[in-house]
């Protein structure tokens, strides 16, 4: 069933406008149909002619219809769902709508099973026009070089452990990996965390870290360290032999990070090292 809409975006967020009333609901602008918003979901006080934001998918009958609520996913996403259940054509996701997201048996890596959860990609079927997903995801991630420097940020999904570290989904366009000895905090496939770009080789896999690179790095926690020591009656256990799991656990850095940050400040005479921590001069 292929709808001709010039100027709505299925399985997307669309600024519609409330055309009339009924007893199922408003109907609002989509082209050449209107949209159901169902009563359930009509805003008090809505208005003919007020604006509204909403989801527009297919319902279980094909037909097109709005709702106010917010999907984990909209078409173009990479996401990390859950499996509601399966049948004989495939696996359905969770991914906070009333009807679940359709994964074709075709679109699965191996076969997924209820309550378990996979990285996919959600998409409009080129054929039947409806949105399904597919956890083939290199296929649909960008084969553009991508356009970062050394130290941009950047948000990831994270995609799955491997031997050098995590695979990560960068910006929701490309695959990048975080090595393991940029990682100081436990991570889980699905998490979002925002990260740094460390390079972009020149076949275009981009190599992340989880905290800013280079001196912008060690200033930026020389002031947050002196802060912290300042706010702390002037000292902190923690020092050079500290592991690096307690420093990231308090600050959120590296131990590298730390130990320049501490450096800088000893230089210029704002703190002394003692063996048992750091102290305010």
């Amino acid at each position: 069933m292929e709808h001709n809409l010039p100027k709505l975006a299925l399985g997307r967020t669309n600024r519609l406008t409330v055309v009339r009333f009924a007893e199922h609901g408003a109907y609002l602008s989509g082209g050449p149909e209107d949209i159901l918003l169902p009563a359930k979901l009509v805003p008090k006080g809505l208005k003919i002619g007020d604006e509204i934001d909403v989801f527009v998918y297919l319902d279980s009958e094909e037909r097109l219809v709005a709702t106010t609520e917010t999907p984990l996913a909209q078409v173009g996403d990479f996401a990390w769902l859950q499996v509601a259940w399966v049948n004989n054509f495939g696996a359905f996701l969770d991914w906070g709508l009333l009807k679940d997201l359709f994964v074709p048996f075709r679109e699965q890596k191996m076969k997924m099973q209820k309550d378990r959860s996979y990285l996919v990609h959600v998409h409009l079927d080129p054929e039947t026009y409806r949105i399904m997903a597919s956890a083939k995801v290199e296929r649909y991630l960008s084969t553009d070089y991508p356009p970062y420097h050394g130290g941009d940020e950047v948000e990831l999904l994270i995609w799955q452990k491997t031997d050098l570290g995590f695979k990560a989904i960068v910006d929701n366009m490309y695959a990048g990996l975080l090595f393991d000895d940029e990682i100081f905090r436990p991570l889980r496939s699905g998490d979002r965390v925002t990260a740094y770009v460390k390079q972009v080789r020149p076949d275009g896999k981009i190599d992340l870290s989880l905290q800013k690179k280079g001196q912008r790095a060690v200033v930026d926690f020389s002031d947050i360290l002196l802060q912290h020591l300042q706010t702390n009656g002037g000292r902190t256990p923690l020092g050079d032999k500290s592991p690096a799991e307690e420093i990231y656990a308090v600050f959120g850095v590296s131990k590298k990070v730390f130990k320049k940050a501490v450096g800088d400040l000893y230089k210029r005479h704002l703190i002394t090292i003692e063996p048992d921590g750091l102290r305010l001069c």
